[in-house]
């Protein structure tokens, strides 16, 4: 079965790929956007990635210029006032708590990382608010490292198109590391996740424009028979 997902997943990436470029909504999510702005800054990534959880593209783009037109690197943050920093990125959803855990990373990055980001996995989870998938954001997006962040979109599209069978985002990463080849890692999130805002939505996902339907294991499954059903009872 790995072996046949391998096989697959080029082509798979291929046409997402496309799709994406020729959707209505062609831009690139928030944090490729930080890597383009900011040179691929490790501590902006960590940051933006932060601020980007349960909140909108557009409104994590938006905090983030504001706070990083304040302060720049983890040492100006690590020292600034919460209720400055909790206005500066009131864009952002969860401002209140957010501000609160951006300032204990920004000092746990100058009291044990010397002002630097490390690009170890364990070490980046040891940091607040960073668990798997914030921290291999960091690695992909920062430090040009090879990871899968899964997110609800590469959980939901890996499942619907049957390159995995898991309940959870950890299962599905652990899944995706065993059967995809390393040289696709860097990419995959980007792409799913713009593909999962723009056709492979969560709810009404736009399988009429979708050109995997011949090989997408939730289209046989539950769409088409649905289809089927109604074409039946008219």
């Amino acid at each position: 079965m790995a072996d046949r997902k391998q096989a697959d997943l080029g082509p798979i990436l291929r046409e997402i790929a496309k799709m994406v470029r020729e959707s209505k909504d062609p831009r690139a999510t928030a944090l490729a956007e930080l890597k383009d702005a900011e040179d691929g800054n490790p501590f902006r990534i960590l940051i933006g990635t932060i601020l980007s959880q349960r909140t909108r593209d557009e409104r994590t783009t938006l905090a983030t210029e504001r706070l990083f037109r304040r302060f720049k690197g983890p040492r100006e943050l690590a020292g600034a006032k919460e209720d400055e920093v909790r206005e500066l990125i009131r864009p952002a959803g969860f401002y209140n708590m957010k501000a609160k855990s951006i300032i204990k990373v920004a000092k746990q990055l100058v009291e044990e990382f010397g002002g630097e980001v490390p690009s170890d996995l364990e070490a980046l989870m040891s940091l607040p608010s960073v668990g798997r998938k914030t921290a291999n954001c960091v690695l992909v997006y920062g430090f040009d490292e090879p990871a899968i962040p899964v997110d609800t979109h590469v959980h939901r599209i890996s499942n619907r198109l049957g390159l995995v069978e898991t309940k959870t985002p950890e299962q599905t990463e652990a899944q995706l590391v065993k059967s995809v080849p390393k040289r696709y890692w860097l990419e995959l999130n980007e792409l799913f996740v713009r593909f999962g805002q723009t056709t492979c939505k969560p709810v009404g996902p736009r399988c009429g424009e979708c050109t995997l339907r011949a090989r997408c294991k939730y289209y046989r499954q539950v769409v088409r028979p649905k289809q089927l059903k109604t074409a039946r009872a008219r």
